[in-house]
């Protein structure tokens, strides 16, 4: 077998070749054999048929009589008077087998042009092995049957047919191209030959690994399979990775690579030679199944062969072949048998067919007067006396039936019939059932009429009818030929074809188009009788898309809620949840969210127990285990829909639980969506249990007394925001149950004329779900209630109304006291709790502010030196209760008495603070939550300037420094008309306290500010301060400038720092040395040591590292070795550092900065200065400046 063997892995064949030779042999056996009484026998190939010696053939073809079956085939179809057409691949092979090579090569040209190539032909022609020179004798001469002449010889040099290069030889080439290159080109071609040659050793050297003695065992024992030779392992690993990139797992196909270095996957030739290259994985697979065997052993015979050719245990095998011969030819008499009955059978059907039709001919005559004849079926489903319908009740109009009930019926007749004539009695309907073209399973209902059809006014056979009309070429043998043949005509039967059909069209869709078959997936699940179908289309829905886009996500779930619409609660429960369950653990966070989403949509649908049971625990398993923040986010959703829907007063326990839960969750989003949907959904149903003012307000409450408790050594802040959110997105579901449980409430009647409602008289909610008018049910409702609401206020007082009472008697006084019990340092509650108070006071709105709220806060901020414990300073004027009524009572509404009472507030209790000598933390924290927003810097200028002309230089002194407070954000043209001259007015006056309170916001002007006349004036003020001999002993006012100088100097302007802040500093370090007093020497140097190290981060240039920077930090190791060795080190460290960087001139071009942790590069300094630093005495402020300054 010469073409056989050039494919070792037997599918050198094409499929479509393959496909066209199946065709020709079913095409040349018509139905009609049968009705002709000629049989083909089991052993007589067809016509189309191949030489078996030429072909991997698993049909038996033994000798019959002597005469080989080829031959017999010959004669009988000769003998036929049938013309006889050989394929062109049977030429081909034979034509390669007698080693015709040249008629071949002819052959396979015109092919080619003709756009017919074999592939027998092209793997033939494709491999050089078939043409190589070898000594000895070839390897594949005796298995590629190529004869005794062996394989062609030719000169290495000669190509094969598809590695010419037309191009090269066609006359518009260059011919005249270098020497050099063809003599390179006929090199790399003769290596190449050498490289094939050493190989095909190689291979035959594979090919003989396995010892001999092995190769016995596993051919006597069958069961163990033989193991993989290197050859077959190195073509099954090129095939793999061929097919993981062909289907984009390009991870997998690097780490393959990977694994198998020794091989190069990128050209065939590299597993062996003389070994063509096999079709793909998914081709092999695809093929095999057609290529098993019988469990029998085959022989290759061929007309005029040798005997001496064949296999020596042939005439052996011939006996037994005989026997089975006669065996099969007994069956065949039988089955000849059992076609004569079933002829004579069908003759008495046509027969009865035949006078049916006469009588529906006379039926017709008989209504001719009407202008379209038609006929009604002759017997209906309900006068069938035989067994049951099956599923599809037979509706199904066949069109395998139609040409056969044309051709069945009389040939002699002219006239018009109908083709949709059911059979009449049980046994008429069996019969025609066993013939393929012969039942119509249409049973249309009564009176329906059917479609006819002209009949031609011929006088054919229906044989002959039957013959013509199978070269139509209908497959109704497959499944889809089936599904294809049937038409449905009922609902019912259409969604049995559906259900059939959708699996196996799903996974054919592209999965961006696969939107496009949910409706029909959903209408098949909704509708189809059989629950295991209905069950496995929703799993194809939930599994439709690998990984489904919100888009496909949506869609998805608006079919779910229309199905559950349409088939009720029990369904959804049993159906639809399962799949929700199945998939609630996969590993694409796209398909969790889609159960997650469903959970909620699904809520409306489901049985009540199930939506508190079942949902509740798939969603809080979700919440709590799911690392995905998108997942949780969309299961905190889901839990809001579901605490719209409960109604289990026992589960609100759970509830709390799940909402502190999604509360406490890491991802902003989570928590986010809780705010928006989870809080106010479960507020309302806390409405609706009367729990909102009973248990969840006061259980949150009560949370933060016990952080507050828990505190003493440092507040949780977290959770402190956790709970005081939580709160705050309470607030409307509060104020809409004030409105509800009004007096007034049952007066509220939407009569006349109703104001509208102010655009800023509520906060902007975080969600339609906390809108005050949605709770309410709308805004025309809500402007009513607010009416009454504020005139009930207003005249008629607060009796009655218990859920107001409770708001004034036991929410705010609870509130008040806990925030009188925190620290003010602590600037994260305080603004908490200001944002909180603002959106309390603006919600319950302007009436109940004024007459509610801030009478409790001024009963307690009664603003007297009495209520001011200087000594311990925990009065209340120093508590967070201060910033948090300035700026979350006082701020919410804007007019005119609104901000005389704010000023008033702040003027007293900076006058109260400074006089009393008490800390003036809640002033400093006032100023800041105030200071941030732009709108009151003109207000605090103006009680800043109520300070700076205030008689008491204490007060004088307080407002000096709040001005640093304030001046980050604040307009340059404000600092210059406002804040620049009431500093100066400041210095003007005869106290240095008062004089050197300003400095800091000095320092801060020309930290933030680009203007240059007032960076001038400001400078002047400040050279003042160092060079004016009245300042020459004022220790703390050096203190003050060079702990400014350490804070502003990094972020200054560049030329003030390098002109002023750096000399100067240097000219304090020099005087310092000289410092006589201890104590203060220690002071001013460990103010310089820190804004050394905050400036060290800096760009200095060379000249001023030498002439100031250095300098000063000698002088500052000076006093440390005397004072605070601790110092020493780093101070050591900091100036050969600068030193190094000095002398390589490459302070600029290197780095750009020196920095302190550069400097300790080396082990032994490193570990010197963390010994010292352990060591240092100074406090912790101070060392921490030293590296968070550090920029």
């Amino acid at each position: 077998m010469a073409a056989g063997n050039v494919n070792p892995f037997n599918v050198s064949d094409s499929e479509e070749e393959a496909e066209q030779r199946r065709d020709g042999v079913d095409t040349e056996r018509s139905p009609s054999d049968g009705a002709q009484g000629h049989i083909l026998g089991p052993f007589s190939p067809p016509a189309y048929s191949e030489p078996a010696p030429l072909l991997s053939s698993n049909r038996t073809s033994p000798n019959v009589d002597g005469i080989p079956a080829s031959a017999a085939a010959v004669a009988g179809i000769g003998g036929g008077g049938a013309e006889t057409r050989v394929s062109l691949d049977a030429i081909a092979a034979q034509l390669l087998r007698d080693q015709y090579i040249l008629t071949a090569l002819e052959l396979h040209t015109e092919l080619l042009e003709a756009g017919r190539e074999l592939p027998r032909l092209r793997d033939y022609f494709s491999n050089p092995g078939n043409f190589e020179r070898q000594s000895g004798t070839p390897p594949a001469s005796k298995e590629q049957g190529v004869g005794p002449g062996g394989p062609l010889n030719r000169a290495g040099s000669i190509s094969t047919l598809d590695s010419l290069d037309f191009a090269r030889y066609s006359d518009d080439g260059n011919r005249e191209s270098d020497e050099r290159v063809a003599v390179l080109e006929f090199e790399l071609r003769k290596a190449k030959e050498t490289i094939q040659a050493l190989r095909a050793n190689l291979t035959r050297a594979a090919e003989c690994e396995i010892p001999s003695q092995e190769r016995k065992n596993y051919k006597s024992s069958p069961e163990i399979q033989e193991p993989i030779r290197p050859l077959e392992k190195r073509a099954l690993n090129f095939l793999v990775n061929e097919y993981l990139l062909k289907n984009e797992y390009k991870l997998t196909s690097i780490t393959f690579s990977d694994e198998n270095d020794d091989q190069d996957f990128e050209l065939w030739d590299d597993v062996g030679l003389n070994i063509p290259k096999p079709p793909d994985l998914l081709q092999l697979y695809r093929n095999c199944g057609n290529s098993l065997s019988l469990h029998r052993e085959t022989v290759d015979v061929a007309v005029n062969v040798d005997p001496n050719d064949l296999p020596g245990d042939y005439f052996t095998q011939e006996p037994v072949l005989q026997t089975e011969a006669v065996q099969q030819q007994e069956v065949v008499q039988e089955l000849e048998y059992q076609i004569s009955i079933l002829n004579s059978e069908k003759q008495s059907l046509a027969e009865q067919i035949k006078k049916l039709q006469s009588d529906i001919q006379a039926l017709q005559r008989k209504v001719s007067s009407e202008p379209t004849s038609t006929v009604k079926l002759i017997q209906s489903k309900e006068d069938t006396p035989c067994g049951n319908p099956p599923l599809d009740n037979g509706q199904y109009l066949d069109i395998r039936g139609v040409t056969e009930m044309d051709s069945s019926s009389d040939a002699n007749t002219t006239e018009t019939s109908t083709t949709t004539t059911a059979a009449t009695d049980c046994t008429e309907s069996t019969t025609t059932a066993t013939q393929p073209y012969s039942k119509l399973k249409s049973q249309s209902p009564q009176g329906k009429t059917s479609v006819q059809f002209d009949k031609p006014n011929r006088k054919l056979s229906p044989a002959f009818h039957q013959a013509l009309l199978s070269f139509c070429r209908m497959s109704a043998d497959s499944r889809l030929g089936s599904e294809v043949s049937r038409i449905a005509d009922s609902e019912q039967s259409v969604m049995l074809m559906l259900g059939r059909c959708l699996p196996h069209i799903v996974p054919n869709v592209l999965l961006a188009k696969r939107e496009e078959l949910i409706p029909l997936i959903l209408c098949t699940a909704c509708l189809h009788p059989e629950p295991k179908e209905r069950d496995q289309l929703l799993h194809i829905l939930f599994n439709l898309i690998k990984r489904p886009d919100d888009e496909q996500r949506q869609m998805i779930l608006t079919g779910c809620v229309a199905f559950a619409q349409h088939v009720g609660p029990t369904r959804v429960e049993a159906e639809l949840l399962p799949q929700c369950w199945e998939q609630i653990n996969h590993k694409y966070p796209e398909r969790r969210l889609l159960v997650a989403e469903a959970c909620g949509a699904l809520a409306p649908y489901l049985p009540k127990e199930i939506r508190s049971s079942l949902v509740l625990s798939m969603l809080q398993q979700m919440l709590a285990e799911d690392k995905a923040d998108m997942v949780r986010e969309a299961v905190v959703k889901s839990l809001g829909i579901i605490m719209g829907y409960i109604d289990d007063p026992d589960k609100y326990s759970q509830g709390f639980e799940l909402m502190l839960l999604s509360l406490g969750d890491p991802s902003e989003r989570v928590v986010s969506a809780t705010h928006q949907v989870f809080i106010p959904a479960f507020a309302a149903w806390c409405t609706e249990l009367g729990n909102l003012q009973s248990q969840l307000i006061p259980s949150l409450l009560t949370r933060i007394e016990k952080l507050l408790k828990q505190g003493e050594y440092g507040l949780d802040e977290h959770k402190l925001h956790m709970y005081l959110s939580a709160l705050q997105s309470l607030i409307p579901s509060l104020f809409a149950v004030l409105l509800q449980n009004a007096p007034f409430t049952s007066r509220a009647k939407l009569q006349g004329d109703v104001p509208p409602i102010e655009v800023t008289r509520f906060p902007r909610p975080a969600s339609p779900l906390q809108d005050v008018a949605i709770i309410v049910g709308s805004r025309e409702q809500l402007a009513v209630l607010l009416q009454l609401h504020d005139h009930q206020l207003q005249h008629e007082g607060t009796t009655g109304w218990d859920s107001l009472l409770w708001v004034v008697n036991q929410f705010l006084p609870q509130l008040i006291d806990i925030i009188g019990r925190f620290n003010v340092a602590s600037s994260t509650c305080v603004h908490e709790f200001c944002r909180f108070f603002w959106r309390f006071c603006r919600t319950f709105g302007k009436i109940f502010t004024n007459t509610k709220v801030k009478p409790q806060f001024q009963e307690i901020l009664r603003l007297s030196e009495e209520n001011v414990d200087a000594s311990a300073g925990n009065g209340i004027l120093t508590k967070a209760t201060v910033p948090i009524y300035a700026t979350g009572v006082l701020t919410c509404y804007n007019q005119d008495e609104d901000r005389k009472l704010l000023v008033g507030f702040l003027e007293d209790v900076m006058t109260t603070l400074s006089l009393s000598h008490a800390p003036l933390d809640s002033l400093k924290a006032s100023f800041v939550e105030l200071g941030a927003n732009p709108v009151y810097h003109e207000l605090l200028l103006t009680v800043l300037w109520y300070g700076v002309v205030h008689t008491s230089a204490l007060v004088r002194c307080t407002a000096a420094r709040m001005f640093e407070l304030i001046l980050r954000g604040m307009s340059e043209a404000l600092i210059d008309k406002r804040v620049a001259p009431a500093l100066i007015t400041l210095c003007s006056g005869p106290e240095f306290s008062v004089r050197i309170s300003t400095i800091p916001a000095f320092g801060t002007i020309m930290e933030t500010v680009t203007q240059k006349e007032l960076l001038e004036r400001v400078k002047m003020q400040l050279a003042s301060f160092l060079e004016d001999p009245q300042y020459q002993d004022q220790h703390s006012l050096h203190m003050e400038i060079i702990k400014t100088f350490g804070r502003v100097g990094p972020n200054a302007e560049p030329r003030f720092r390098d002109e002023f802040v750096l000399p100067h500093l240097h000219k304090l370090a020099l005087c310092n040395n000289q410092q006589t007093v201890e104590s203060k020497r220690i002071d001013i140097a460990t103010q310089l040591f820190e804004a050394y190290s905050a400036l060290s981060c800096c760009f200095i240039s060379e000249e001023l590292m030498v002439n100031h920077f250095l300098p000063g930090l000698r002088c500052l190791r000076t006093d440390m070795e005397q004072l605070s060795p601790e110092h020493e080190v780093i101070l050591s460290s900091m100036i050969k550092e600068c030193e190094i960087k000095v002398e390589n001139k490459g302070i600029g071009e290197a780095q750009g900065s020196i920095s302190i942790a550069a400097s300790l590069v080396g082990e032994d300094a490193k570990t010197k200065f963390l010994s010292k630093m352990g060591q240092l005495t100074t406090s912790g402020a101070m060392l921490a400046n030293v590296f968070q300054r550090k920029k």
